[in-house]
């Protein structure tokens, strides 16, 4: 009886190692200081700059939805409600860190220069993808759902043979962690103890599926199956995101292999401009959610700090022009010829895709004869 005792506490101490974490939080809903914050400390003037960013890139999402709607774009994939995850973490990553993002990491985006043109580019259906990555180290947006992870973890495997201490991330949501892509991508990184930072938005819902129903097990949890460090953390407190990020990024960089972060966020919209979200999920649990607002937490906590309303008035006043340059952008954006795009698939012609451009060349000129 005694070994069997034994055994049932080994069993029960094992199985608290690898329950739910408790979620890191700095600052609570309500813009106060935490006690994990007050032990770690907030930085006001860090907090002043991220807030600007999550600003602006609220603003332009909003802009790009009203003319989404205007019929400007064809389609567009919000962030709202997921600045303080995004912005949060690329900023707690080296500029020369490279990123691997999915298709709504605009305040990510935004972070890393990449200009408001670039990002409504493609969603205009005027290129297949707005920006070139290598200046920004800033991958292309990621349609296909979760491709983007064994993107990086291929890159990350380069960077590893190459001796440097760069880190590679890459974002995804709860819905694309069912993929076979993303299971594959955290095998194979584990395996090969790659420099890769995976980053979870797990916004509640995989377009219309709730979390709860697509795993039983939280994803930070799982992670250690694959033998990843894993880290779950409030995604609506951009501080606790930068803070918990800064922390995995040096870990790995330090040869710990790769890891995954989980920040609990939420979409305020709907999957994209063409969902309704109102079919899926109640006025409740919206309220709920919104009452978490990245952006009004943060600004609760720097006016209980003493910033004061001179500072707010000059940022909502750079919003406002930062929206008219973005409706500019959209409106100016052309599409090039479609026969460009022989030029862009392969970085040498060869025989087929010459006779191919010919044949379309053919087409349009037959089609022109006989307007």
């Amino acid at each position: 009886m005694a070994h069997a005792s034994a055994l049932t506490d080994l069993i029960d101490d094992h199985r608290a190692r690898v329950d739910e974490q408790e979620m890191v939080q700095l600052i609570a809903p309500d813009g106060q200081v935490t006690e994990v914050g007050t032990k770690l400390g907030v930085s006001l003037e860090l907090a002043l700059e991220l807030y600007r960013h999550m600003v602006l890139a609220r603003r332009m999402d909003q802009e790009a939805l009203a003319l989404q709607r205007q019929g400007e774009l064809s389609l567009w994939l919000m962030s709202w409600g997921q600045e303080a995850a995004q912005v949060g973490s690329v900023t707690a990553l080296r500029p020369t860190d490279m990123v691997f993002p999915s298709y709504r990491e605009h305040a990510a985006a935004l972070c890393r220069g990449v200009a408001p043109a670039d990002l409504m580019r493609q969603w205009k259906g005027a290129a297949h993808s707005g920006w070139d990555p290598a200046p920004a180290r800033f991958h292309i947006y990621s349609l296909v759902l979760g491709t983007q992870t064994l993107h990086a973890t291929g890159f990350a495997a380069g960077a590893a043979m190459e001796g440097t201490d760069e880190v590679v991330a890459t974002y995804f949501g709860d819905g694309a962690a069912s993929q076979g892509d993303v299971n594959e991508a955290f095998n194979w990184a584990a395996t090969g103890s790659l420099p890769v930072l995976f980053f979870c938005q797990n916004n509640q819902w995989a377009i219309s599926t709730p979390t709860e129903k697509q795993m039983s097990t939280p994803l930070h949890v799982r992670a250690a199956g694959f033998g990843l460090d894993a880290y779950h953390v409030d995604g609506n407190d951009v501080m606790a995101v930068h803070a918990v990020t800064s922390h995995a990024a040096q870990r790995i960089r330090d040869g710990g292999g790769p890891a995954l972060i989980e920040a609990q966020t939420y979409r305020f919209g709907g999957h994209s401009s063409s969902d309704d979200p109102t079919r899926y999920r109640s006025e409740d649990e919206l309220a709920a959610w919104t009452a978490r607002d990245p952006l009004t937490r943060i600004e609760s906590f720097l006016r209980e700090n003493g910033v004061g309303a001179d500072y707010f008035d000059a940022l909502a006043a750079e919003a406002d022009t930062f929206a008219v340059s973005v409706r500019e952008a959209c409106r100016d954006l052309e599409s090039s010829p479609l026969e460009d795009l022989f030029d862009r698939v392969y970085a040498d012609d060869h025989q087929p895709l010459v006779e191919e451009r010919e044949a379309y060349l053919a087409h349009l000129s037959a089609l022109g004869s006989e307007a």
